[in-house]
């Protein structure tokens, strides 16, 4: 019994494959139209069309779930603006490689030097590598973990926070005045990740030997750096700052258009 192309892609869509139907009809069309394709090339190709779809939309899911809420690249980077930055250290973070190996990632430096730009380039980078990230500015980690803690869904929070590939807190200790529970919050995540080995990153622009003062738990913040370093990379960003040099652009085009 014949069908027509509607009806074929009516059962593919009914048994969810999504990326078959879409290309079903140029598939046909292009069989047609050519010679020495046989229906086992229609049916690879036709196949491969539905994993590049399923990868999209994975991808597409793992955007919108990791809070990532600004796509950073690097094509773009001003490297000669900051010689000192840890290029090739940084392109390595960007090859996602310490992603696979379960390894950690801590970028400390001063203000404005590009931490979270790599950061959330590092991010972006993991995602379309199909890896799951939660990312989150470390303000916003902890608040969400006392409003989930509030509401009880707290163990939902976590595992998202502790299943995830990779997890980004963004600017660790920029607000001096972390909540009372910061410290318990950040050893219970760390620790969990430590034990199934899931990559961490974290930017701050205060060394790491203050950790202990600004959590006020030095036992907690020795626990969370002996686990962060042991398979971890540290990379320390020098320099000017990359703000200033925008703000000083923008001034600069403020005064000629006056």
């Amino acid at each position: 019994m014949s069908r027509t192309i509607e009806e074929v892609e009516k059962q593919l869509r009914a048994l969810r494959l999504h990326g078959m139907a879409q290309t079903l009809q140029a598939r046909c069309l292009q069989a047609q139209q050519s010679e020495g394709i046989s229906i086992l090339d229609v049916l690879t190709q036709l196949a491969q069309d539905e994993l590049d779809c399923r990868q999209s939309r994975l991808i597409e899911r793992h955007l919108h779930q990791s809070g990532l809420d600004d796509f950073k690249i690097m094509q773009d980077f001003d490297w000669s603006y900051n010689p000192k930055l840890p290029k090739r250290e940084i392109l390595d973070l960007l090859s996602v490689k310490f992603v696979q190996n379960a390894d950690d990632a801590l970028l400390i430096g001063h203000p404005g030097t590009g931490k979270s730009h790599v950061a959330k380039a590092v991010a972006h980078a993991a995602i379309q590598s199909g890896y799951q990230v939660a990312c989150r500015e470390a303000q916003r980690f902890f608040d969400d973990i006392f409003e989930a803690t509030q509401i009880k869904r707290r163990n939902k929070l976590l595992k998202f926070f502790c299943g995830a590939d990779l997890l980004v807190i963004d600017d660790l200790f920029l607000q001096k005045r972390l909540p009372q529970t910061a410290a318990e919050d950040l050893l219970d995540v760390i620790l969990d990740r430590y034990r199934h080995r899931k990559s961490t990153m974290i930017t701050s622009n205060r060394p790491i030997e203050d950790w202990g003062m600004l959590l006020g738990d030095n036992a907690a913040a020795s626990a969370i750096l002996d686990r962060l370093l042991h398979h971890g990379h540290l990379l320390k960003f020098e320099g000017k700052s990359y703000r200033l040099k925008e703000a000083s652009k923008r001034l600069a085009l403020e005064r000629k258009s006056n």
